[in-house]
């Protein structure tokens, strides 16, 4: 009987950590060798649809509104119980709230294998907040990091560094592939037709739900850009609760008619088609997925050095690292490869060649499984 794993994640928004882990579900799936199940701490969210097609049983939520009341107390006792009853073999969280909420079920249940992550090197968290998170990896048999510089930081933290994997981020490099044309990828996206004078985009796919993105730096920088670059224009790929203080900052600064606000993007692949420069301002991240997607399209990046990002983006050969905040910089490097258009080729070039060679979903899949396997020889 092939062992059972557990994948629970927070919800099915659109984000980081929640397509990692439903990628990451698809392809255990997929492998058959392991019986694979999937639960979530909510419900909703779009990303529910794209495993539908899935077979993964029933897919139990445990909602919580606190870690601290009765409910929290109800909820684990129910997913104690469900652990117990389709006999887990091992438990595999991917963010702060399931690391908490599952490390501690699968104690209880006393599961073999438990497996939890770290996916951000920011100080994200409350000083009771990261107390919680250390006693929940005093519970976890092993903590995947998906960076070096998150691993380094969980060894600043206090942890032995044989506690820790890294496993990157994977990358489907089929999902940012396509035949549209730029005039039906510009109609896609509601944008004018330019056939006079194309313009040059520079992309930005980030959420806007947290001020860790750092949206205005962003827009600084695009200030900059657009006065050294008439027919430069700026696309924003995001939502969340701080897209209307991001427009009225746009508006602000003068931009509105060069910045283009396209909320959730289901078309990835034709907005990097048409994307001259891509950007990732964030004073913090782990280790980005739209940095991956940027590179694998072909594009040339701009982004914080943060994270893990120093690891994928080589300077100079396939895109340029800024100090956070330093919306200058950020500006000076854009317009750059907006006038070099052959030097912005390279750079995309070199960097698809980069993701294809080490940042495939198969070496993500193929490092994961083994370390199911390990701990559970052990």
């Amino acid at each position: 009987m092939k062992p059972a794993v557990l994948q629970l994640i927070d919800s099915f928004n659109q984000g980081g950590s929640e397509s990692q882990a439903l990628q990451l579900t698809r392809r255990l799936s997929q492998s058959d060798n392991f019986t694979v199940y999937l639960a979530s701490l909510s419900p909703e969210g779009p990303l529910r649809t794209s495993i539908a097609d899935l077979r993964v049983g029933p897919i139990p939520s445990f909602p919580l509104n606190s870690f601290y009341d009765a409910n929290a107390v109800k909820q684990l006792r129910l997913g104690v119980q469900w652990l117990k009853s389709f006999d887990i073999k091992i438990i595999h969280t991917h963010d702060f709230y399931t690391n908490v909420f599952g490390m501690a079920a699968a104690s209880l249940a006393r599961l073999p294998v438990r497996i939890a992550s770290m996916r951000e090197t920011a100080e994200m968290r409350t000083p009771a907040q990261k107390k919680v998170q250390r006693a929940a990896y005093a519970l976890a048999h092993q903590i995947i990091a998906n960076s070096k510089a998150v691993q380094e930081t969980l060894i600043r933290d206090g942890l032995a560094k044989d506690k820790i994997s890294v496993i990157y981020n994977g990358l489907d490099v089929k999902r940012v592939f396509t035949t549209t044309s730029r005039s039906d990828a510009l109609s896609l996206f509601g944008l004018p037709p330019d056939p006079s004078r194309p313009r040059q985009f520079v992309t930005i796919v980030a959420n806007m739900r947290h001020e860790v993105k750092d949206y205005p730096m962003f827009l600084r920088s695009a200030q900059r850009v657009v006065e050294a670059v008439p027919n430069a224009a700026f696309l924003l790929a995001g939502e969340g609760e701080l897209a209307n203080e991001v427009r009225r900052l746009a508006s602000e600064l003068g931009i509105s008619d060069a910045t283009f606000f396209l909320g959730r993007c289901e078309n990835i692949a034709e907005l990097l088609n048409i994307s001259d420069v891509c950007v990732l301002s964030s004073k913090a991240e782990g280790f980005s997925n739209s940095i991956l997607e940027y590179m694998a399209a072909g594009c040339p990046v701009v982004a914080t050095n943060v994270g893990g990002a120093s690891e994928v983006i080589m300077e100079g050969e396939t895109g340029y690292l800024v100090s956070p905040g330093d919306d200058a910089t950020m500006a000076s490097r854009i317009i750059l490869l907006l006038r070099d258009p052959e030097r912005a080729r390279q750079f995309g070039a070199a960097g698809k060649r980069l993701v294809e060679a080490n940042f495939s979903c198969e070496a993500q899949l193929t490092k994961t499984e083994e370390l199911y396997n390990r701990f559970l020889a052990r």
